[in-house]
């Protein structure tokens, strides 16, 4: 046996569970889910006046986002969500990724213009982290998103995170 006392030996190999698993998702890194691309510009001309630090990315998709999610060697630390998409919803992508321990991990924000109650319910129960109604007027848009993304950026950097009351 040539593992180390009391853990298994693997030989030396990794299994991909094992290295996904351990990944920490990044704070600076924000995957936004959006379908409109107005919306999608507004989001990035927020995020790139008051956080110049992030790295933005940008879907417009929610089909296979869980497994792309797996895949990749970076996790985001946050991912801003919208929920009205074609194809699969954003209840869906939010459920899909909630499924996978391995993403337990990523702060997701439901990022949207649906202020119905039953919406904002049934955003919490399949496990998102926050939900925040997109507002028209850009600069309260801009106020919103940034302090969404500070107070979920502070929560993940585990440093005197905010507590939710």
């Amino acid at each position: 046996m040539t593992g180390t006392p009391g853990t298994p030996d693997t030989g030396g190999w990794t299994g991909p569970a094992e290295s996904r698993s351990a990944r920490r998702p990044a704070a600076d890194r924000i995957l936004v889910v959006e379908d409109s691309p107005e919306d999608a510009e507004a989001i990035d001309r927020a995020l790139r006046r008051s956080h110049l630090d992030l790295a933005l990315e940008f879907t417009d998709r929610g089909e296979g986002l869980a497994d792309e999610l797996l895949a990749r060697e970076d996790l985001p630390g946050l991912i801003l969500l919208d929920l009205n998409m074609p194809g699969i919803g954003g209840h869906t992508v939010l459920e899909q990724i909630r499924a996978r321990p391995e993403l337990s991990g990523v702060t997701v924000v439901v990022f949207t213009s649906s202020t119905a109650p039953a919406e904002v319910d049934a955003c919490y129960a399949a496990g998102a982290d926050s939900y925040v109604y997109k507002p028209v007027n850009f600069t309260l848009f801009q106020t919103v998103l940034k302090g969404a993304v500070d107070y979920w950026r502070q929560a993940g950097s585990g440093s005197d995170a905010p507590s939710v009351k």
